[in-house]
C-alpha cells in the first residue's frame, strides 16, 4: 500500500516567484492564470504558467491554477476555455468555486475545491468529495477535533489547511462588507478589506466600549508548532496563503516549512514526500522577517483570546532597540535594550516603528545609519525629525525592513537536489568497445548513456579510479546530486575528462527524459452516479450563486429553493454581511460565559447588540452564541447600488436570478 504524501503547498504572484517557491522545497504551487482567480491583481500568461510547469515538474511537483471566483453567464465559456488552455499548458489542477463549472465540458483535470467554498463540516466536505473534488482546503477556522471529523467522511480526498499567512477574518466566501461598501466583490477577486479599518464599538445605550481599535483585524496565521497534530488529524497538504507576496517572503516561508516537514518526515517513515529532492539554503529562515501582523495559531486548539491584531493591521516587525535622544536632523538609537542586541546592525535603507502617543503606529525609512560604537547607533531618517510624530526618548523601536535581509534574498538562496546512484561499466557499442553509465535517482527512475571508446589501462589503478569517480559526481549544473558512483569495470580504465563529461550529460538527459515521460496526470475522480443530494434543499444568498449553470448544479443535487448571489443586488436591506468565527465580544471580554467571576463587567456595558462606526458606515454585531458565531449585520451603501445599477445598465449582462426550482 502506498504510503500518504505531505505537500507542501506555496503561493505564487508570477511565475518567476513560483519557480523560487519549487527551488526552495515546495511540492506544489498555486498560480494565477489569465482571468477568474480570487486575486484579481495576480493574473498570469499561460505562456509563463507553462513555463512554471515545465520546471515544477522536473522534480515531480505540481502546480495548480486558481479559477475561484463566481462567475456571471457570460463569463462561462471564458472560463471554459480558459481550462482547457490550463489543461493543455500541462497545469495539474484547478482550484475552483463556481458549482457552473462542473456542468460544463471540462478537460480531465483534477478538481480542487476552493477555501470560498467554506468546508467547515463534514456533509459539505462528503458532498464535493462525492460530485468529483479530490482535493479541498478547510476552513482555517476548524479545530482538530473538526478537521479528525471531516477526515473520516472524506477518505477519498486530500485535506488540504492554511498553515501560514493573513487570516480572513470571515468564513472564506461568507463576506460581504466590501461588495457593500465599495463594489468591489471579494467572492470576484477584488476585496476592499473593509476588515483591516480601524472601528468604535458602542453598546445599545451608545457607550463606548473601544475607540478606533482594528476589532476586526486578526493576526497571521502561523501553524508552526501543530504540523504533527494536523497530520494525526488527517491533514496531507500544508497551504501557505499568499498570491501577493514578494518573492523573499514566498522564499523564506516556504524554506521555514520545508525544514519542518522534513524533520517531521524524517521521524514518520510510514509518510512520504509529494515531490522530489532536498533543499540547501544560504540564509536560516525567519518567518517573522516577513509581513506579518504577529502569530496566531487561531482556532486549531481552541478558541483564544488572543487572536487580534487591533492596534495595527500593518506590519510592526522585529524590536531594535530604544530611542536615546533626538535631534534636529537625527536620532540615537540603542540595540542594548533588547535580547541579542549586541548583535544588531542598523543599514541604510532600513525601516523603522514606533508607536505614538495614540497608540497608532508610526515608522520611517533610514537615509543613513552610523555606528556610533557599542550599541549605540545615529540614524537620519528620509523625513526631517520634526514630521516624526511622538518619536520620543526611550521609545522602543521595531524594524519591519531589514536591507541586509532583503539583499541576502534578493540572490539566489536555494538548491534542490535530486539523489542519483552512478555505475560506470565497460561495454561494447556497435562492436566495438565503449562504456556505459547506468542512472538511479531516489524515486527509482532508471537511464543510461553508451558511449565508444577504447578501453585503454590506466597507468596509476588508484589515481584513475579516484578521478573517475570525482569527473562522474561533477553533476553541478543539473537537478542531480551524486548519492553513490560505483565502478564495475575489469579495472580501472584511461578515460579523457571530455569522454565522462558527454557520457555523463547524456546519462542525466535521459534520467531527466525518463522522469518526464514517467510522471502521470493527477487522475480527475469521478462523481458518484446517481447524483448524491446536497445536505440542505434550500440556498440563500450564502451559496453565492451567480450563473444559470451553478443554480442547475444545485437543482440535480436536490435543492428546492435557490437564492442569487448578494451580488446580484436582490438581496438588499440589512443582512449579514459577514459571518466569522471571531468574537468581538469575547475579545473585548464582555462574553457572559467570561464574565462568570470577573467583577464589574456584566451590567456595566451590554454585550448584545454592539455596533461598529468607521465614518458613516454603521454595522451591527449579533452573535449567534450556539455555534460561537458573530455576524456583521450592515446595508450596502446607497451610492454603490446606485453605481452598480448605472453599470450594468451601460453593459447588460446575465447572471442568475432567484426562481422556484421546478
Amino acid at each position: 500500500m502506498p504510503r500518504p504524501h505531505l505537500e507542501l503547498l506555496a503561493p505564487a504572484r508570477d511565475a518567476d516567484i513560483g519557480i523560487e517557491a519549487v527551488n526552495h522545497g515546495a511540492d506544489a504551487v498555486y498560480i494565477g492564470g489569465p482571468g477568474f482567480g480570487a486575486r484579481d491583481k495576480a493574473g498570469n500568461e499561460l505562456a509563463d504558467i507553462a513555463r512554471l510547469v515545465r520546471h515544477a515538474h522536473r522534480y515531480g511537483a505540481r502546480i495548480f491554477v486558481t479559477l475561484n471566483t463566481i462567475l456571471r453567464d457570460d463569463e462561462l465559456e471564458p472560463a471554459r476555455r480558459m481550462a482547457w488552455d490550463c489543461f493543455e499548458a500541462g497545469v495539474d489542477a484547478l482550484i475552483v468555486q463556481d458549482m457552473g463549472l462542473l456542468e460544463l465540458d471540462l478537460p480531465p483535470i483534477q478538481l480542487h475545491a476552493s477555501t470560498q467554498t467554506d468546508i467547515r463540516t463534514p456533509e459539505k466536505a462528503r458532498f464535493l468529495q462525492d460530485v468529483g473534488f479530490s482535493q479541498m482546503v478547510l476552513a482555517r477556522e476548524l479545530d482538530l477535533g473538526q478537521i479528525r471529523a471531516i477526515a473520516a467522511q472524506t477518505p477519498d480526498a486530500v485535506l488540504e489547511f492554511f498553515v501560514h499567512g493573513a487570516l480572513c477574518v470571515a468564513y472564506s466566501g461568507q463576506c460581504f462588507i466590501s461588495h457593500a461598501h465599495t463594489g468591489r466583490s471579494a467572492n470576484r477577486g477584488s476585496c476592499s478589506q473593509e476588515c483591516r479599518l480601524p472601528y468604535t464599538v458602542s453598546d445599545s445605550a451608545g457607550r463606548i466600549i473601544a475607540h478606533d481599535k482594528h476589532v476586526l483585524s486578526l493576526k497571521d496565521n502561523d501553524q508552526s508548532a501543530n504540523l504533527a497534530a494536523l497530520v494525526d488529524a488527517g491533514i496531507r497538504s500544508f497551504k501557505i496563503e499568499g498570491r501577493y507576496k514578494d518573492m523573499a517572503t514566498v522564499k523564506n516561508v516556504t524554506a521555514h516549512y520545508r525544514l519542518l516537514l522534513d524533520r517531521l518526515l524524517d521521524d514518520r517513515p510510514e509518510l512520504a514526500r509529494a515531490s522530489s529532492g532536498r533543499c540547501t539554503y544560504t540564509f536560516t529562515p525567519e518567518p517573522e522577517q516577513a509581513y506579518n501582523r504577529g502569530g496566531t495559531d487561531y482556532f486549531v486548539n481552541g478558541r483564544r483570546p488572543d487572536i487580534g491584531a487591533f492596534d495595527s493591521p500593518k506590519h510592526v516587525g522585529l524590536p531594535v532597540g530604544h530611542v536615546l535622544t533626538v535631534g534636529a536632523d537625527a536620532f540615537e538609537v540603542d540595540t542594548a535594550f533588547v535580547e541579542g542586541g549586541a548583535d544588531i546592525t542598523l543599514h541604510n535603507g532600513d525601516a523603522l516603528t514606533w508607536w505614538d502617543r495614540q497608540g497608532e503606529l508610526q515608522g520611517v525609512p533610514v537615509n543613513t545609519a552610523e555606528r556610533l560604537g557599542g550599541t549605540r547607533w545615529r540614524v537620519v531618517p528620509n523625513t526631517p525629525v520634526a514630521e516624526l510624530k511622538d518619536l520620543r526618548r526611550d521609545a522602543a523601536l521595531h524594524r519591519n525592513r531589514d536591507m541586509a535581509w532583503e539583499r541576502l534574498l534578493a540572490k539566489p538562496s536555494a538548491e534542490r537536489r535530486i539523489a542519483v546512484d552512478l555505475t560506470l561499466a565497460q561495454t561494447l557499442v556497435d562492436g566495438q568497445p565503449g562504456f556505459e553509465l547506468a542512472c538511479k535517482d531516489e524515486d527509482g527512475h532508471r537511464a543510461s548513456a553508451r558511449i565508444a571508446h577504447p578501453h585503454e589501462p590506466a597507468r596509476d589503478a588508484a589515481r584513475a579510479e579516484a578521478q573517475l569517480k570525482e569527473q562522474l559526481a561533477k553533476l553541478g549544473a543539473t537537478i542531480f546530486s551524486a548519492r553513490r558512483v560505483r565502478l564495475a569495470l575489469q579495472q580501472p580504465w584511461f578515460i579523457p575528462a571530455g569522454v565522462l563529461n558527454a557520457l555523463r550529460r547524456d546519462a542525466v538527459a535521459a534520467l531527466e527524459a525518463e522522469r518526464a515521460r514517467a510522471l502521470p496526470r493527477l487522475p480527475r475522480a469521478q462523481p458518484v452516479e446517481p447524483p448524491v443530494p446536497y445536505p440542505e434543499d434550500t440556498l440563500s444568498y450564502l451559496a453565492n450563486v451567480y450563473n444559470h449553470q451553478a443554480a442547475a448544479f444545485y437543482a440535480r443535487h436536490g435543492v428546492k429553493l435557490i437564492e442569487s448571489a448578494y451580488e446580484s443586488h436582490e438581496t438588499l436591506g440589512e443582512v449579514s454581511l459577514m459571518i466569522t468565527r471571531h468574537c468581538v465580544r469575547w475579545s473585548l471580554s464582555l462574553c457572559p460565559k467570561q464574565a462568570k467571576g470577573v467583577t464589574g463587567v456584566q451590567g456595566t456595558v451590554r454585550a448584545e447588540p454592539l455596533q461598529l462606526r468607521h465614518g458613516d458606515d454603521v454595522l451591527t454585531l449579533r452573535f449567534d452564541c450556539k455555534p460561537c458565531e458573530m455576524h456583521v449585520v450592515g446595508a450596502m451603501r446607497k451610492p454603490v447600488l446606485k453605481a452598480m445599477k448605472a453599470a450594468l445598465k451601460a453593459e447588460p449582462v446575465t447572471f442568475y436570478r432567484t426562481r422556484p426550482v421546478a
